[in-house]
Order: C-alpha cells, then sequence, then structure tokens
C-alpha cells in the first residue's frame, strides 16, 4: 500500500483580488500547490505574474480573499495573530531579496542576534559551523556584510534561514544577479539542502537557469498557477 506523504505545505482554491471596482485585478486565481519535506520546488514566472503575492500568502504574511493555506497541517488563516507569528518563526525560513543582513555585525553575530528572536531550537554551534563550511562561507564568519560579495551575502542569508531549523524556505529569487556559474552552485546547493535537511525549500524566481535543480516545477502567468512535473 502506498504510503502518502504529508505536505509541509499546501495551498487549495487561493484567490487574491487587490484594488477597488474597475480598478479591482484578479493576482492569483484558484491557485493550488503543494511542497512536501525533502523536495526543492520551483515556481517560475515573470515580473507581475504574481510570484510575490503567492509568496507573502504561503509564508502567512498576508491574507488571501479566498482559499486555505496548511503549514505542517495547520490552517494557518485559522490561528490568531500571536499564532500566526510563532508558527513563521518555528517554521519557516525566509530568503529575500535584499538579504537584510546588520551592517554592524559580523556573520557569526548575525545568528546571535537570531537567538535572541528565538531562544530555542536552533542549530547548536557545531551544526552552525558544519553548515557554514557545507556553504563555502565559515572563513568569513568574522567578516562584516560589506566586506562580503554579493553572492557570499546570498549564502549568509541562506544560512540564516536554515539556522532555526524550519521545515519550509521560502526563497525569493535568489539567483536574481548571478551569472551562470553561480547559479548552477546555488542551485546545487539549494536542492543538496532540501533532500539532506528534509526541508521544503520553495524557490519564487524567473530564472530559468534553476529549472535543472526542481524536484517540482510550478508555472505562474497571469495569476493562474500550473504544474509542470
Amino acid at each position: 500500500m502506498e504510503v502518502k506523504i504529508m505536505a509541509e505545505i499546501e495551498l487549495t482554491n487561493i484567490n487574491k483580488f487587490f484594488g477597488e471596482d474597475t480598478a479591482r485585478v484578479h493576482v492569483l486565481k484558484d491557485l493550488n500547490f503543494t511542497a512536501n519535506p525533502g523536495e526543492l520546488v520551483l515556481i517560475l514566472g515573470p515580473s507581475g505574474s504574481g510570484k510575490s503575492t503567492f509568496l507573502t500568502i504561503a509564508g502567512g504574511l498576508q491574507t488571501p480573499d479566498s482559499g486555505t493555506v496548511l503549514v505542517d497541517g495547520q490552517d494557518v488563516y485559522q490561528l490568531s495573530s500571536k499564532q500566526r507569528d510563532r508558527l513563521r518563526l518555528n517554521k519557516i525560513g525566509f530568503v529575500l531579496q535584499a538579504y537584510n543582513l546588520v551592517p554592524y555585525l559580523t556573520v557569526l553575530e548575525q545568528f546571535k542576534l537570531a537567538d535572541k528572536v528565538k531562544a530555542t531550537g536552533n542549530m547548536n554551534p557545531a551544526q552552525l559551523d558544519e553548515l557554514l563550511k557545507d556553504l563555502g562561507i565559515y572563513e568569513l564568519r568574522h567578516k562584516y556584510p560589506d566586506q562580503l560579495s554579493g553572492g557570499q551575502k546570498q549564502r549568509v542569508a541562506i544560512a540564516r534561514a536554515l539556522y532555526s531549523q524550519p521545515k519550509i524556505v521560502l526563497a525569493d529569487e535568489p539567483t536574481a544577479a548571478l551569472d551562470s556559474p553561480r547559479v548552477a552552485e546555488v542551485g546545487a546547493l539549494l536542492a543538496d539542502l532540501a533532500h539532506k535537511q528534509n526541508r521544503a525549500i520553495v524557490v519564487v524566481t524567473h530564472d530559468v537557469r534553476l529549472e535543472e535543480f526542481a524536484d517540482q516545477t510550478y508555472r505562474l502567468s497571469d495569476g493562474v498557477m500550473t504544474k509542470q512535473n
């Protein structure tokens, strides 16, 4: 008998509108999406296709007009605001385009700051060292953000998202400004982290160069999502 894997994150019949009356725009249209543990899932789409809206709804940051979002079996939008904040803190890691590193803290201090926000359930020092080595940034741990290249900052942002050991990682255009060799490096790295750590890693991007690394690929166009494989 086939054992059904419970999805880490599942969006069902999501609709989102912006604006009023004649300016009303249907941004997401009956959208359905699933990501399982141990998968790198790609959502490909051009600018204006609804990718950022999808990401904020999936991450519990924005409410859909209709539909449900389940994270680890919990209906995110049936939770109170405080419960939703706790769910995000404990189960979801974000990798944003802007990296959001604190400029006056070293790489290592970025993680000490994370410990103040979430005191338990984070990686121990040995696990963090191993992650930084896997990402090729262990030697940079005493450097400040302005001493790092864009690619190195990106790796620190990925490490910070994984540090809290979330079940789900949501990444927004993580390869936007990278050349092809670096894209291949990051794609292989994200796939490896998903498989090794049994995380659901969801990447929202217009970069088709990442497609070869994905376990599942969806396309989002004019608010309509279709599964490719």
